[in-house]
């Protein structure tokens, strides 16, 4: 797993590692390699802009991001394209699961305020691999969607730069980028590549003291 420097409770998947939302074996084997619980909070993913705040493990309900104040507590999102996105405060962790809808539809600034909502200060930010401008071809919904970031591929046709997109709505809180293209990586699920159902998962906890 990717885990991004100087956060507490990062870490992103990938095919390898499993889909640990669903499979519990696989669930089983990333928790003992993070040194989290087994018992994890998810959402029904819709690419929307609803985020969550939860206190226990299990479904909470459809949603594009969870938050929580719990240590201890493992919040999940699967993608296979799509930006995970992770950010930290001083004393809550959030999780967010953005594509271009999830973008469009204000889901990083809905993570952000239900943070600030909770009394805690978003201090960091980490994007995970997803598709990248260099393969994210898309039509002209898309790149309206998105503004100003829009590129190309290494095509040449017309693509929208997710990672910058999202790095704009995070600003002000230092930002972590992998800048990993699931497109291109073949350790990746991508469905834009394959059409797969397989996922990576991404978790964000707060350590237990």
């Amino acid at each position: 797993m990717i885990r991004p420097a100087g956060f507490r409770g990062a870490a992103f998947g990938d095919a390898a590692d499993g889909n640990g939302r669903d499979d519990l074996d696989m669930r089983s084997l990333i928790s003992e390699e993070l040194g989290i619980p087994h018992t994890w909070a998810f959402v029904n993913q819709v690419h929307g802009g609803v985020v969550l705040t939860v206190d226990q493990p299990g479904p909470a309900g459809s949603a594009d991001g969870l938050i929580t104040e719990r240590p201890g507590l493992p919040l999940t999102i699967a993608t296979a394209d799509c930006m995970p996105i992770i950010v930290e405060g001083d004393r809550s962790v959030a999780i967010l699961h953005a594509g271009w809808r999830g973008v469009a539809s204000g889901v990083i600034n809905a993570g952000l305020e239900a943070m600030r909502a909770l009394g805690d200060t978003p201090r960091r930010a980490a994007i995970g691999p997803s598709i990248g401008p260099c393969c994210y071809e898309v039509g002209e919904e898309v790149a309206a969607a998105i503004g100003d970031q829009t590129s190309r591929t290494t095509s040449g046709t017309p693509s929208v730069d997710l990672w910058s997109a999202a790095a704009a709505q995070l600003s002000g809180i230092d930002v972590w980028r992998s800048d990993v293209c699931t497109f291109t990586e073949p350790g990746l699920w991508s469905y834009r590549r394959d059409a797969t159902e397989e996922r990576q998962v991404s978790v964000a906890w707060l350590p237990q003291d």
